[in-house]
């Protein structure tokens, strides 16, 4: 079994300076897993920025790698099995992959907090959601006794959960799944962080709780300059609350640009194949167009560009090189060499 390498390594092609609004700038991440399988590629050279009060969207079908991009962002990719590689992750201009176990953990939650997937499993079904939203508190804030309780309350009602002072008493399983995604979020919150990883925080609310809860976190941003990883499926609620959108396939991201560019004029071929399976509700019904074949595993590590099995429009050259990002307009680039000069 091949040996993870235990050193960070520089990325073979690092991205241009970051902008002075930027607030994250991750550059060349490539995170591997090793495991009984064998050796498998979870993120595969990530490159992208997000700037200060600015919602970036990441989007891919389940097992692209976009929840492990997080992970590793915050230094939670699973250990022994992953190990990140390659790569920077600039935080402020820091690179979060030079400090230190405890100095990660003073990191997250005080500077940058994730919302995960599933309330349920991210909150513990022992302790009251006030115990857990205090514990936060009590870790990234000077806030004690009646403050502290006070500061909760006021977390909760910013999160609009009804009568907050009784529901901090109360225990996960006797919230409502859109409660419990606010709870979690107000737990996320707590700190004052600069930048929220939201982790798909709408996959299990109905439509209008998941309209509700997105409305929510733009006021939050708007009222805080909050910066927001949404990482999600849906082109959907990346219309709605997204300012640009970077879209993953295979633990590449393929795409990246403006909401409306993206969504107007998408590039790369994954992503027209991704918009077009989006169901139209002024045409007529029809059968939505689908993408053949498979998302590759992590263990399949091809030369060429990972989508050349499923594109329409492959080259003999898809097989043996990864296409490099191409400005297809500015500010929009696509990894393909359908747009290669």
């Amino acid at each position: 079994m091949t040996t993870i390498i235990n050193t960070i390594r520089p990325a073979a092609a690092l991205a241009d300076e970051a902008a002075p609004d930027c607030v994250l700038d991750v550059r060349g991440l490539e995170t591997w897993f090793e495991t009984k399988k064998g050796r498998g590629q979870a993120v595969g050279g990530v490159s992208f920025q997000l700037r200060r009060g600015e919602t970036l969207g990441l989007v891919g079908e389940s097992g692209c790698g976009k929840s492990m991009t997080a992970l590793s962002i915050i230094g939670l990719n699973p250990k022994p099995a992953s190990k990140i590689v390659a790569g920077q992750i600039l935080f402020n201009g820091e690179d979060l992959l030079t400090k230190s176990a405890d100095e990660m953990r003073r990191h997250r939650g005080a500077h940058i907090s994730i919302a995960l997937q599933d309330p349920m499993t991210a909150l513990n079904p022992v302790f009251s959601v006030g115990e857990q939203l205090a514990e936060s508190l009590r870790l990234h804030t000077p806030l004690r006794g009646k403050r502290r309780r006070a500061r909760a309350v006021e977390l909760m009602r910013m999160l609009r959960i009804p009568d907050p002072e009784e529901r901090l008493d109360r225990y996960p399983h006797q919230f409502s799944g859109g409660m419990r995604q606010r709870a979690v979020g107000a737990i996320a919150l707590a700190g004052e962080p600069e930048l929220l990883i939201a982790d798909e925080p709408t996959t299990a609310l109905d439509v209008t709780v998941q309209a509700a809860y997105l409305a929510l976190l733009k006021d939050i941003q708007r009222d805080t300059g909050l910066s927001i990883l949404f990482i999600t499926h849906d082109f959907g609620v990346v219309a709605r609350i997204c300012d640009r959108v970077a879209v993953m396939y295979a633990g590449r991201i393929v795409e990246t640009g403006a909401v409306r560019d993206v969504l107007d004029h998408p590039a790369h071929p994954y992503t027209q194949a991704l918009v077009k399976s989006v169901p139209d509700l002024k045409a007529p019904a029809s059968r939505l167009p689908s993408i053949e074949g498979q998302h590759p595993s992590l263990y399949d590590v091809t030369a060429g560009c990972p989508f050349a099995a499923r594109c329409a429009h492959v080259e003999d050259r898809c097989h043996n090189q990864i296409p490099s990002p191409v400005e297809v307009t500015p500010g929009h680039t696509a990894s393909c060499f359908r747009h290669a000069p």
